[in-house]
């Protein structure tokens, strides 16, 4: 098969979706390199050039001069003609578009990762909420298949998009191969070391947002003998979290990191005491995954796609309530017998998110198209 993708993030994202894109192809050029994968890509970028698998995988950039000085447009409309000219089977859009009018004898695939622009509309533009919605409803509607990646997402979907559940598939996605290695002691310690982490902490990755509630982690640690260390972006959120951390006069409990390598992310995790991730909404929570795979309990919240992600040995909360919170870290840290057995078990769960059964549903999905 020849396949397509709208490569844009994977160039240009450093994040869930341009993880999400550059996870996807690397997995299917390794696990079915008989096929052909060609990335759309809008600009030239070297920062992520190096990963494309050169025996099966190419880059494809905007060759006329409209074509590099409106990019935007390229993307959505002309980039067609490319993908006619490259005899293309399948084309997958990765983050919720599709271009417009495709060619009837390509078939389209679009992943569709979450609507929370749609729940939680006050986090957004009402500019960026009326694009999102026009763009995710078109895609939903002319591709040959969805991709929801996860059973809370394509509720969603039937729901805000009025899509027929049977056009929809569930396929996970999983994480980097880093967060699957195991680190020696002295790898850690020398990380330990470098970003001054103390010997026992607990752990939030994810950009420092409203949705993201790292503040409740907070106000549940503001009186145990533990620390915590953010992984992530701030946003003007970060405030309420610096504003409270003064006014209890805990500065010395939190620690933030920013720009740090996947490397160091991997053995911060495996250094951790627990990981917790108490956000509101999610379409998926990769976080969560990263942690089962280092072996590292997780806390998180009690509804929407974190059971999923969290499986059934994972500890679950009210994410408003700092109290219970409070109460499960304690337990876990007083408890390391069971905190290891939820490890372990956790481990044991996330195989499900394999970079080869991801694969495999991925391929038998374009075989079906």
């Amino acid at each position: 098969m020849r396949i397509g993708y709208d490569a844009k993030r994977f160039f240009h994202n450093n994040t869930g979706l341009g993880n999400y894109s550059r996870d996807l192809v690397r997995i299917l050029s390794e696990y079915f390199p008989e096929n052909s994968y060609y990335l759309y890509n809008t600009k030239p970028s070297e920062k992520y050039s190096f990963l494309l698998n050169k025996k099966n995988t190419f880059e494809r950039l905007p060759t006329s001069f409209l074509g590099k000085k409106l990019k935007s447009i390229w993307r959505m409309l002309w980039v067609n003609e490319q993908i006619q000219k490259d005899e293309i089977d399948i084309f997958h859009g990765l983050s919720g578009e599709i271009p417009i009018g495709m060619p009837k004898n390509i078939k389209s695939v679009v992943t569709i990762h979450d609507l929370i622009f749609v729940r939680y509309p006050h986090l957004y533009s009402f500019f960026d909420r009326k694009i999102h919605f026009l763009k995710f409803k078109y895609a939903a509607q002319k591709a040959d298949c969805v991709i929801a990646i996860s059973e809370q997402t394509k509720q969603d979907i039937v729901q805000f998009l009025k899509i027929n559940p049977e056009k929809i598939q569930v396929i996970y996605q999983g994480c980097s191969n880093i967060f699957k290695d195991r680190f020696s002691s002295e790898e850690k310690e020398s990380i330990r070391e470098k970003l001054n982490l103390p010997d026992e902490f607990i752990l939030n990755v994810g950009t420092i947002e409203e949705r993201k509630n790292a503040l409740t982690i907070v106000k549940a640690i503001k009186d145990l003998e533990i620390k915590l260390v953010l992984i992530g972006r701030k946003t003007k959120y970060y405030t309420q979290i610096e504003n409270y951390v003064r006014e209890y006069g805990i500065e010395d409990k939190i620690i933030h990191l920013q720009g740090i390598s996947q490397r160091e992310l991997a053995i911060i995790y495996q250094l951790a005491s627990i990981m917790i991730y108490p956000s509101i909404f999610e379409g998926f929570g990769i976080p969560i995954i990263e942690a089962l795979f280092s072996k590292t309990p997780v806390i998180t919240t009690n509804s929407g796609v974190f059971p999923e992600a969290g499986g059934p040995d994972s500890i679950y909360i009210n994410p408003e309530d700092e109290k219970e919170l409070e109460q499960k870290i304690k337990f876990l840290l007083h408890n390391p017998e069971i905190c290891n057995s939820i490890a372990e078990k956790g481990y044991k769960f996330a195989q499900k998110f394999t970079d080869q059964n991801i694969a495999q549903q991925l391929i038998s999905l374009y075989a079906q198209l």
